[in-house]
């Protein structure tokens, strides 16, 4: 399995979406910003897998956008895509977006986001949030300890996996009663606004002793302002994605965790089934909705660490 997502994740580095032919057709991969390294191995992992199965693939990005996202769409129809490969912009305005596709009778098939209406897509691909948070806050407790006050960084308010990780860090912390949660602010999956938010809540709360993050990018976003403010020694960050940039701040000591998401597993798994239905009707899934386990990523671990998303056994 490692060397098999290695050769994917060298295997397709350009994002580019225009119409071209092949022995099988096309399948069109949306996903939401390459600027981010999970979404950028998103798209890779999908496009190279697709291109091993013999169809031409194209990678585009809505950035969050639905208006973006539904243009997308209808490109991939207008190119007369065979399958549809899309992180999702937004759980409830990306439904109509998806009808689209379906009714021009392509398959979709959803990554790392979910969309509030099931029997849609063929298959909706995703990491197991629940899980992956508790796992984080678990280890989160053991680096911080059960006694002070923390601060919380929270994904797209759009996007269910930003509530879905902060009720999973409540299920565990709230079980420590003198933990107690200075300050919250969503900061969009976006480093730059975690760092901003993180600056502005360390200015209210200078006493706090932890911060834990929906996602890697606001986690390192963090980093960067508590090492600006002369802080980060005795402030615990935690993260979740699983990014390069993530491993190597755990190996500096600047970072106490990320939650691994197997990115890279069920993105090439998504296009193993689009493969499956196109070929044979069927998607080779016992369901729609598949929840793939997280890992968690420690200094004590972090050396398994052999390529972006992929952890050794």
């Amino acid at each position: 399995m490692k060397t098999m997502l290695k050769g994917l994740l060298a295997a397709a580095m350009v994002v580019g979406f225009a119409a071209a032919a092949s022995a099988e057709g096309l399948i069109s991969i949306i996903v939401n910003d390459p600027a981010n390294p999970y979404w950028l191995t998103e798209g890779n992992v999908a496009k190279a897998e697709a291109e091993k199965l013999g169809y031409t693939a194209n990678v585009a990005a809505h950035k969050g956008d639905t208006n973006t996202e539904s243009n997308l769409i209808d490109t991939a129809i207008t190119n007369k895509s065979v399958a549809i490969i899309l992180d999702p912009a937004n759980a409830d305005g990306s439904v109509g977006a998806v009808k689209k596709a379906i009714a021009a009778n392509i398959p979709v098939f959803l990554v790392n986001a979910e969309i509030n209406q099931e029997g849609l897509a063929k298959g909706q691909l995703v990491s197991n949030n629940a899980q992956g948070a508790a796992l984080g806050a678990q280890q989160w407790v053991q680096a911080v300890g059960e006694k002070g006050k923390f601060v919380e960084l929270l994904g797209a308010p759009s996007d269910n996996n930003a509530a879905t990780r902060s009720n999973g860090y409540e299920t565990v912390i709230s079980q420590y009663p003198d933990l107690e949660k200075a300050a919250s602010q969503v900061a969009n999956w976006d480093r730059t606004q975690g760092h901003d938010k993180m600056q502005s809540m360390l200015q209210a709360n200078p006493d706090v002793i932890a911060v834990i993050s929906g996602n890697d990018e606001m986690a390192l976003g963090a980093v960067a302002a508590l090492k600006e403010a002369g802080k980060l020694s005795g402030i615990k960050v935690g993260g979740f994605d699983g990014s390069p940039d993530a491993v190597a701040a755990i190996k500096s000591g600047e970072l106490q965790y990320t939650v691994l998401q197997p990115v890279a597993i069920f993105s090439a798994k998504a296009v193993q089934q689009a493969d499956s239905f196109i070929k044979t009707g069927a998607t080779g899934a016992s369901s729609e909705k598949q929840l793939f386990d997280c890992l968690l990523i420690t200094k004590d671990n972090v050396d398994k660490y052999t390529a972006p998303f992929v952890l050794s056994e």
